[in-house]
């Protein structure tokens, strides 16, 4: 009798498993490996969808000077500018292609302060500065006080590439130039009415201030045109790069931060890249650049938190006009800025540039990366 009940045991053991079995059979019918590799082909395509991230801007500063059509011209090339940048990262380019592309456009444009729009020296001829850096690999270029490059951010990227310097000035920065094949332009490659009336502008308070050992540069001169622009590219490289002809009525040979590394420009994958607009002086005393990528670094704080701790609250206190642009290896941005406005404009992988900042209070535009 208990060899009939044990059997009789195992039987209702038995069909109580295979009725649990046929319950957690999947209602297709395919088996638990078919479901396996339908999540892991999902989880796959989730991670090979391109991300990538590119951030511009067109300099802090008073925009409420500045006539609405001067605004909107800066728009349209600065969403150009980042068509261009786009492209490249789109098709799996790298950063810091993209961020030389982005700034050359606008330095072609005669409608910031770099390039053809670069602001005049007292001695009445633009001098321009640029730099640019590559996150993955810390080489870095930069030009300063040239007055003969039409596209000083691509003069700079050749140092990088093809020096073992960092930075180059002046004379010397141009016979390196010549030597890549770049054709020195004429000064009056850079000639434009606005920019020139600036200067006439300026020239005359020095005349009102000239007992002054040395007069002020432009007084109101609170509208900062300097370019600049930062990328995460597909493979997940950071770069950063900065473009400008300084401040209007600069003494000739003067540099500011944009072309010195760590104060307007800096980019490591292991923090952030960072790019520079505002009173270069203080930028390069407070190491702006590099000081917002440590933070992230070593502090652990978001580049957020980084950026508006250094922009809003240390260069505040020093009653110094600036702004950044910021981003780090995920793909978070940061564009702080202490004065009225600074344009900024931003593309991620789906396409749609987002253009805003000429004002604390105007609405972003946002139209398609596609020309």
């Amino acid at each position: 009798m208990k060899v009939i009940r044990l059997c009789s045991l195992f039987v209702v053991v038995a069909i109580v498993a295979a009725v649990a079995s046929n319950y957690s059979r999947p209602a297709d019918g395919a088996d638990i490996r078919g479901l396996h590799t339908r999540a892991n082909r999902q989880a796959d395509a989730r991670q090979t969808t391109p991300s990538f991230v590119l951030v511009a801007h067109g300099g802090a500063g008073d925009y409420s000077k500045m006539s609405q059509e001067q605004i909107d011209e800066r728009r349209t090339t600065m969403v150009r500018a980042i068509r261009a940048g786009y492209a490249i990262l789109s098709r799996g380019g790298t950063s810091v292609d993209a961020v030389e592309a982005t700034i050359s456009v606008m330095e072609d444009s005669g409608l910031f302060d770099a390039g053809r729009g670069g602001y005049y020296t007292r001695a009445g001829v633009p001098e321009l500065d640029a730099a640019i850096m590559d996150g993955r690999t810390l080489a870095a270029g930069s030009v300063a006080a040239v007055q003969h490059i039409a596209n000083p951010i691509h003069l700079a990227r050749l140092v990088m590439k093809k020096t073992p310097h960092v930075m180059l000035v002046g004379a010397g920065a141009e016979e390196f130039a010549k030597s890549q094949g770049i054709e020195l332009v004429s000064p009056y490659y850079f000639y434009n009415e606005r920019e020139w009336q600036r200067f006439k502008d300026a020239q005359q308070a020095a005349k009102n201030n000239a007992s002054a050992l040395y007069p002020p540069a432009w007084p109101n001169d609170h509208e900062h045109g300097t370019v600049g622009a930062v990328a995460l590219d597909q493979a997940g490289n950071l770069a950063a790069g900065t473009s400008t002809g300084g401040t209007v009525m600069k003494m000739p040979g003067r540099v500011g931060d944009s072309p010195i590394i760590g104060a307007g420009t800096y980019a490591n994958n292991e923090s952030c890249a960072v790019s520079g607009t505002g009173v270069g002086e203080y930028f390069m005393r407070n190491v702006v650049a590099a000081d917002i990528c440590e933070r992230v670094r070593y502090l652990h704080v978001s580049v957020e938190q980084a950026a508006n701790d250094v922009v809003m609250k240390e260069l505040v206190a020093q009653h110094a006009e600036g702004g950044v642009i910021a981003l780090d290896p995920q793909g978070n941005v940061a564009t702080p800025f202490n004065t009225t406005g600074m344009m900024t404009g931003a593309v991620r992988a789906d396409g749609k540039i987002s253009v805003k900042g000429w004002s604390t209070d105007a609405a972003p535009v946002v139209v398609s990366a596609a020309e």
